[in-house]
């Protein structure tokens, strides 16, 4: 989403960096530069001109000009405004604390926004997290008795992460449905109750008073403004027309994966005073992340998000897998259904465009990765190939012989040379697992990971 941003701001940044000291004028250059970005960037033109003038009162003082490296200290400067307008002066030490839960059972969160902002799905994206994260007993109740099949697609969302959902009651208006989950989840012991109202097309006086009107009985803990990225300030006029009426108490944006230009995000937390709790980053149940403005603003600026890489690994990862794989590598051993695991682990992961973009100084190099053109469905025709083959096959690749590749070839849709790389790849993976068992963890502390490397490479 912060694409061009960051690639606006690395440019201003690399040409101080290279200055071996700065004066006020060069600071004023970079400033205007860092305005246009912004304001490029959809950033709404009051949190704009509050952005700079802070920057600006802290970048010309002595100590920063006078620094050993100046470029740094305003880099530095600019990271940590960031972080506070994204949220970061919250408590929590620069760290979205997440979606608040802290009421007694059954605690309500109101989803609210406009037509085509994702709340159905933001609904159950939220209720998954809550139920696998948290542990909670979720129920769903679908508001939204304008836009049709709503109701049922909550329910078929419902079925498939294992949340219950109200049952419909066809003609029942909002107010009593809101009564009936509340009752439902006080009677039948649920943590939390999870309310999907109908959206519109644009604000309109109908819809706050249905919000209202729904808020005043359900008494929600949370309401949450569900915002598309892309909607840029716009999405700015709707957090003040919801936060006036409904009492919003946090923000979701959604389709933050999106070409959007990143000023809704950098705009909302200003404009309301309230929190970014989730950002969505694609379509499937899982891509939903927690905001942490630290981390936004390292991505911003091209310092990467390496916490978020690792968390995403661990909570991706399959234990009993993993602990498996230990145990095998320990004797030397590595299979195709191994190397089969670790591809459904990249996967999960976002394929290699999701794990790059969360490495420090990646924006350097983006040209020449896109240059690359990677191509992420290699992963899943990869996984296909292996799929194809029997489980002798899979444990000892040596049977693998012409007309054996044939058949494959043919069971999966893929052709025999894509097979040879795949092989190719493996038998690589494979010589370096048995190098690890040679060396073991005390030649590997000795020699370092160049032993694994082939000879050429080191």
């Amino acid at each position: 989403m912060f694409d061009s941003l960051s690639d606006r701001l690395g440019e201003v940044f690399d040409r101080l960096r290279g200055r071996g000291a700065l004066t006020e004028d060069d600071v004023g250059v970079a400033l205007r530069e860092i305005r246009i970005a912004l304001l490029e960037a959809d950033v709404a033109l009051p949190v704009v001109r509050e952005f700079v003038a802070a920057v600006r009162e802290k970048a010309i003082g002595q100590e920063v000009l006078r620094s050993v490296t100046p470029g740094q200290m305003v880099v530095k400067i600019v990271h940590d405004h960031l972080v506070s307008v994204l949220g970061g002066d919250d408590a929590g030490g620069g760290r979205s604390g997440g979606l608040d839960l802290n009421a007694p059972s059954p605690v309500g969160v109101m989803l609210v926004g406009l037509q085509g902002s994702g709340k159905t799905t933001t609904a159950a994206k939220i209720a998954s997290r809550l139920k696998n994260r948290e542990r909670k007993k979720v129920l769903m109740a679908s508001l939204d008795v304008q836009r049709p099949a709503a109701q049922e697609q909550l329910a078929q969302l419902g079925r498939q992460i294992g949340v219950t959902t109200l049952p419909i009651v066809p003609g029942e208006r909002p107010v009593a449905i809101t009564q009936r989950a509340l009752q439902t989840a006080r009677s039948e012991g649920y943590d939390v109750v999870l309310y999907d109202t109908a959206g519109r097309l644009h604000v309109n006086e109908e819809l706050m008073l249905e919000v209202a009107a729904v808020r005043d009985t359900a008494q929600p803990h949370q309401t949450l403004l569900v915002a598309d990225a892309m909607t840029g300030q716009d999405a700015v006029n709707v957090a003040k027309a919801f936060g006036e009426r409904a009492g919003v108490t946090g923000v979701v944006l959604t389709r933050v994966d999106g070409d959007s230009r990143g000023g809704a995000a950098l705009s909302m937390r200003a404009i309301t005073g309230k929190p970014i709790v989730f950002i969505g980053v694609g379509e499937r149940i899982e891509a939903l992340e927690q905001f942490h403005p630290e981390r936004i603003a390292g991505r911003i600026l091209g310092m990467g998000d390496v916490v978020s890489l690792v968390e995403k690994a661990a909570e991706t990862a399959d234990q009993e897998e993993a602990q498996k794989l230990a145990k095998k590598l320990e004797k030397g051993n590595f299979d195709l259904d191994d190397l089969a695991g670790q591809l459904r682990q990249l996967r999960r992961m976002g394929g290699m465009s999701g794990m790059l973009g969360m490495l420090p100084g990646i924006g350097k190099v983006k040209k020449q990765i896109e240059e690359a053109n990677i191509d992420e469905s290699i992963i899943k025709r990869q996984e296909a190939i292996i799929s194809s083959m029997t489980k002798a096959e899979r444990r000892n690749p040596k049977l693998l012989n012409a007309s054996r590749r044939l058949r494959i070839a043919a069971g999966s849709g893929t052709s025999v040379p894509e097979i040879n790389r795949l092989l190719k790849q493996y038998q690589d993976m494979a010589g370096m697992m048995k190098k690890m068992k040679k060396l073991g963890r005390k030649g590997l502390m000795r020699h370092g990971l160049s032993a694994l490397m082939p000879q050429g490479f080191r």
